[in-house]
Formats: structure tokens, C-alpha cells, sequence
């Protein structure tokens, strides 16, 4: 990447623009978007260790189309081994199905169909699928109405799953993101306190493809004796760690064992840590520093947290990241854990909270006696609930999923790069004023 301007302060994405390029790139196809962390994602994506965004649904969806998916920490490791085992046995192709028994009522479908995006359930009887229904099945119906008399029967039923005409489509551009043993990659996180060892012990056991050790402060000791710990019991799965937002936080986590590292301190949409304690670095200025010095060391970064649309994703791969974590972007989806809520306007939303919020503080230190518990409380720096509305016209992950990466693919063929490498040393980038960024911005209606 070549920075065009000097800049005497500090720079995140809405800072910065890129210049187009002489290009033989003909294509958006002809974009190569594989990481070459050896992460073994295919898009540069990774959805978030969010309590409120990553789980069971979002980690199939996203793999499926070549992303990944960290579990939070703050998830009891049986449980985590019990997604991970199921993970492997998602099909990579079908979409995993909602079934519901035929004696099953509309009011019970009702409650579980955006679950997932794609708008349909499976009726069994016997354990044996005997039809379909939507939405469109039940309209008008009595919510104690049996899914069985509402439920399309001329549908060919497949028992592996649900293939949309949607799915059908992605199939063909997007490559899931697979394992050795050809099964669907993910990831896991564990803190810095407690029987660290014997966590990473039972996420190793139970197959999962990367560990990541995260804190809010990833540059302390704690995390590189943790890491030296980690190390010395020579994982075969990569290592990721954080976060950092300086080439030298870089340098102390790689020679302690890391493999990938975290980068962004206070960016995320549900982090107040800036606020409250005036830490923190603009991510882009952060992400290039960090970029640049994991390279020399023949390592890599991801970029976690300050996007918002697709054109910082392209601005982070665009200043060195190999990958860029998403997490409050991805938590106003069908795919993510909260349930879906309906606003007065009759807007849907999901309930989003930071990982320092005193909801998740609260969650993580269960296990502890009330006195320490409260005592946590009161240091919290996150927001404990936020609405994220589902966009109507993308409301599933995968759909936002398809304009990051088009947006991507754009890039880079105006960049003249046929990979993400590629993409990194030939972006020319340049810095704007507000009045700039907002030159750039779409108008829905007229200025007149």
C-alpha cells in the first residue's frame, strides 16, 4: 500500500480514500479473495467472539460461504466442544433445517423461522420429512393451528436440508472454508485468567481449527506468559491473540508464539473504552502500523472492529490485514443468537452488548461468590444493550456477506490485484476531509 499524503495525526477509515489504479483486471471473478494466514478461510472475514453475534447458526452460515466464526470465551467449554462436534457434521452444501413435528403448532413455527434466512421449515413425522411450510403458509391461519394442515406437501422434502434457489447461486461463488478432513472450519477463544492450559486442552480435543487468546489489553504480560504456555505445548492450530494497536504489541505477542494478531483497541460500536478511559488508536493508522511490522516478522493481522460498510473491509485488507473481524454489523442478522424483537414502528432488531458491558461481565463471572461479582460490575466499558435493526433488503448474513465481498471484488479490480496480496501492495490510498467522505456518500432523495 502507498499512502499518498502525509498525515501528522492518526487515521481510521472514514480518513482515507482509495485511487484507482491501472488495472488488467477484467473481472471482479477474477479475484482470488483466499487469506494466506493459513487460517484456511476463503473470504477475509471473521465474525467476532461476541456473545450477542457468534454461535451454532452463524458459525455454519459463514463457513459455508469461506468465513469464520470464533466462539466466545465466556462459553462453558463442554458447550463449545458440543458446537464444535456439530459443526463438522454440517453439510456443505444444504443448510441445516428448523423441523418441527407434525402435531406442532403455527404459533410454535412462528417463533422459530427467522432462526434462519431462509424462511422455511421442515415438518416430520416419524423422523421422516413430510412437508414444508412458510410464512405464506400460515397467513390467516389460528396460531394454534397444526403446522401439518398449513404446510406445503407438493415440495420435494430433502432430509440433508434446505437448499434455496439463493443458496443454490452462492454455491457457485463462493468456496466453504474446510478443514483437512474436508469439514467446516472454526474457531474459539479463551481468556487470559483461570485453567487456561486445560481449556485450550479441551477446545484442542474437541477439533477445533483456531485458538484465539483474547483480551481487552492484549499487550501485558498475563497474555505472553499465556501464550509462551500455549506455545510450549506445540499446537498444530494457529494461534491468534490480542489486541494490539502498535508494531511493538506486534512484535512482543509473535515472539511469544502468536501466529495471527488482533488489531484495534476501542473502534467496535459497542465499545466505550475510548470514552471512558481515553485509550485507544484510530484503526486504519493502526491496522497499516501493525500490518507492516507482522510482515517483517512473517506474520499476519486482522483487523477487529470500526467497519461499517463495505468499503472499510477493502481499506483494512487494502492496509495489510489479512482478515477483518466483524461483530456489531453482523449482530442485526437471522443467523446471530439474540432473539428477534419487533420496535413500535414494526421495525425487527436484535439486542446487540459489548464484551466489557456489566451484561457480559455478568455472565462471565457467574461462577464467582456474589462479593467479587458485584465488585466487577462496577468497572464496566461496553454498552449492555444496543438495538441492531435487520436491514429489510439483507436481512440474513449472507446477504451481507455478498455486498462486502462484491464491494471487495471491486476493489481490487480498481486496484489492478488479482488477490489479497496483490491488493495490499498495489493500493494507492489518500487522505479526505469530511466534506470528502461525505462527497462520497449515496443521497436517497434530492437535495432539492
Amino acid at each position: 500500500m502507498r499512502l499518498i499524503h502525509e498525515a501528522n495525526h492518526d487515521l481510521t477509515y472514514d480518513d482515507v480514500f482509495m485511487i484507482p489504479s491501472r488495472s488488467g483486471v477484467m473481472s471482479r471473478m477474477d479475484v482470488d479473495l483466499s487469506t494466506s494466514d493459513n487460517s484456511g478461510a476463503t473470504i477475509p472475514l471473521v465474525v467476532a467472539n461476541m456473545t450477542a453475534v457468534s454461535g451454532r447458526r452463524m458459525a455454519e452460515t459463514v463457513a459455508r460461504r469461506g468465513g469464520l466464526t470464533v466462539i466466545p470465551q465466556d462459553i462453558p467449554i463442554p458447550v463449545v466442544a458440543d458446537v464444535i462436534s456439530w459443526m463438522k457434521q454440517r453439510h456443505l452444501l444444504f443448510d441445516t433445517p428448523i423441523t418441527l413435528e407434525a402435531h406442532n403448532t403455527v404459533a410454535d413455527a412462528a417463533s422459530l423461522i427467522h432462526k434462519r434466512a431462509h424462511g422455511a421449515i421442515i415438518v416430520v413425522q416419524d423422523g421422516k420429512p413430510i412437508g414444508i411450510v412458510t410464512e405464506a403458509d400460515w397467513e390467516g391461519a389460528d396460531r394454534f393451528t397444526q403446522v401439518q394442515r398449513v404446510m406445503s406437501k407438493d415440495l420435494m422434502v430433502l432430509p440433508v436440508g434446505i437448499l434455496t434457489r439463493t443458496s443454490a447461486l452462492r454455491s457457485t461463488l463462493y468456496q466453504p472454508a474446510l478443514d483437512t478432513a474436508g469439514k467446516l472450519r472454526i474457531a474459539a477463544a479463551v481468556g487470559v485468567n483461570g485453567d487456561v492450559k486445560a481449556k485450550v486442552e479441551g477446545l484442542i480435543a474437541a477439533g477445533v481449527d483456531l485458538l484465539v487468546i483474547d483480551t481487552a489489553h492484549g499487550h501485558q504480560e498475563k497474555m505472553i506468559e499465556v501464550l509462551k504456555l500455549i506455545r510450549s505445548a506445540s499446537p498444530k492450530v494457529p494461534l491468534v491473540a490480542g489486541n494490539v494497536v502498535t508494531a511493538e504489541g506486534v512484535r512482543d505477542l509473535v515472539n511469544a508464539g502468536a501466529d495471527i494478531i488482533k488489531v484495534g483497541v476501542g473502534p467496535g460500536a459497542m465499545c466505550t473504552t475510548r470514552m471512558q478511559t481515553g485509550v485507544g488508536r484510530p484503526q486504519f493508522s493502526a491496522v497499516m502500523e501493525c500490518a507492516t511490522e507482522a510482515k517483517k516478522l512473517g506474520k499476519h493481522i486482522w483487523a477487529d472492529g470500526g467497519v461499517r460498510h463495505p468499503r472499510d473491509v477493502a481499506l483494512a485488507l487494502a492496509a495489510g490485514a489479512s482478515s477483518v473481524m466483524i461483530g456489531s454489523w453482523f449482530a442485526g442478522t437471522y443467523e446471530s443468537p439474540s432473539d428477534l424483537r419487533v420496535d413500535a414502528q414494526g421495525r425487527l432488531y436484535k439486542e446487540s452488548f459489548g464484551m466489557a458491558s456489566a451484561r457480559a461481565v455478568a455472565a462471565r463471572t457467574s461462577s464467582e461468590d456474589a462479593f467479587d461479582r458485584a465488585r466487577k460490575a462496577l468497572f464496566e466499558e461496553g454498552i449492555s444493550s444496543s438495538r441492531m435493526y435487520l436491514d429489510p433488503q439483507r436481512p440474513g448474513v449472507e446477504d451481507l456477506i455478498d455486498d462486502i465481498i462484491s464491494g471487495l471484488r471491486s476493489s481490487c479490480t480498481y486496484a489492478g490485484a488479482r488477490n489479497l496480496e496483490e491488493f495490499s501492495e498495489r493500493a494507492v490510498i489518500g487522505i479526505q476531509s469530511a466534506a470528502g467522505y461525505a462527497e462520497g456518500r449515496p443521497l436517497h432523495s434530492s437535495w432539492n
